[in-house]
């Protein structure tokens, strides 16, 4: 070999007396990725994460989803399966989602203003946009 770094290449690493080596989690961490506002990534997402405002129903689609309110109130011993398509307010920002779920109707409670399903849960009248089923087709 006759090249620029002969006189050195066959040397020992250099181990300082003074110094401890440094262990191989303090020697990875100088290399990992730097992030000068903690949090920053998070926000960030988190704000550019889309909401839909809530719908306001027109007087006529009010009374058809009102129609069918009582129309299922009328068969809820029944125990029906609907699609009901209702507003899920978001829990850090403001809006939230809409979404269709497939349930079964217990009863629909007009003092509580919901419809109560199966399971315990309920689904107030303010946030349904849309309710379908098969008991609805012979009107609707």
């Amino acid at each position: 070999m006759s090249g620029k770094y002969d006189d050195i290449i066959n040397m020992r690493h250099h181990v300082s007396t003074r110094h401890r080596p440094m262990s191989q989690g303090d020697r990875a961490a100088q290399f990992s990725p730097f992030s000068a506002l903690t949090g920053y990534e998070a926000a960030l997402s988190e704000s550019a994460r889309v909401t839909d405002e809530r719908i306001e129903l027109d007087e006529q689609e009010q009374q058809r989803l009102d129609e069918k309110l009582n129309r299922l109130r009328g068969c809820a011993k029944e125990r029906p399966m609907v699609c009901i398509t209702h507003f899920v307010p978001d829990e850090r920002k403001q809006g939230g989602a809409y979404v269709t779920e497939q349930v079964c109707v217990r009863r629909v409670d007009a003092y509580a203003h919901a419809v109560c399903i199966t399971g315990g849960g309920s689904i107030a009248f303010g946030d349904i946009i849309g309710i379908e089923s098969d008991i609805f087709q012979e009107k609707y």
